[in-house]
């Protein structure tokens, strides 16, 4: 794993622009294979924990709300079908794509509606405060945790990285505008907006480049 003093500007929180087959070929496979899908998952499961504890999900979240309002979509297929198309503002950033981008797209919208099926919601303002709470941490983490596996970052990642290296600006700054802009749309298409919508879309940037220091997979590659 990286240290701190080993990452200091802000591009470097951001996974190695490796092509599919250089993070299929990189060192420490079995290590980071278990972090992409850990991660992965646990990022779906946070999602619903936010949107169950019905103080405000985050940004893509309710997106992904508005969106399912309008066409009947269960959340989870909403969110995957946002992950595609977000994929497509990839092309301009000239952002790869990797395995972990293939897991994100599916594997979030599926540990979502799973997670769905299993917690209730919060029916106590101490039970939201928990779901709230760990999903937060969870979300953040877990984004962390995939992209620090360089195997390719998911979607919505993958903009906020291409946005780093195009601008040159720090992780927090880029994901902070990216949830703000994205949580107008939801909004204006119906989803549910809470404080915590509002608290998820500026804590998220800074949490995800804290926990970036020390869940990053050091290679030789980007040495």
């Amino acid at each position: 794993m990286t240290s701190i003093a080993e990452l200091k500007k802000p591009a470097d929180f951001t996974p190695g622009k490796m092509t599919a087959m250089d993070q299929l070929r990189a060192e420490k496979r079995a290590l980071r294979l278990s972090l992409l899908v850990i991660g992965t998952i646990i990022f779906g499961v946070a999602t619903e924990f936010l949107v169950k504890s019905s103080l405000g999900a985050a940004s893509w979240n309710v997106l992904a709300e508005g969106i399912s309002l309008h066409t009947g979509m269960t959340f989870g297929w909403a969110t995957n079908t946002i992950a595609v198309t977000v994929l497509l503002l990839w092309i301009p950033l000239k952002e790869r794509p990797g395995l972990g981008t293939l897991l994100n797209v599916f594997l979030v919208g599926i540990a979502a509606d799973a997670t769905a099926e299993l917690i209730p919601y919060a029916d106590s303002f101490q039970q939201q405060l928990l779901y709230y709470s760990a999903g937060l941490v969870m979300l953040s983490f877990s984004c962390a945790l995939y992209l620090g596996a360089q195997f390719g970052a998911g979607p919505r990642d993958g903009l906020m990285t291409g946005l780093v290296r195009a601008t040159g600006k720090p992780i927090w700054i880029v994901r902070t505008i990216i949830e703000l802009f994205v949580v107008a749309i939801g909004f204006l298409l119906g989803g549910v907006v809470g404080f915590g919508t509002l608290l998820i879309a500026i804590a998220m940037g800074p949490l995800v480049q804290l926990f970036l220091r020390w869940t990053t997979v050091r290679l030789a590659h980007n040495v």
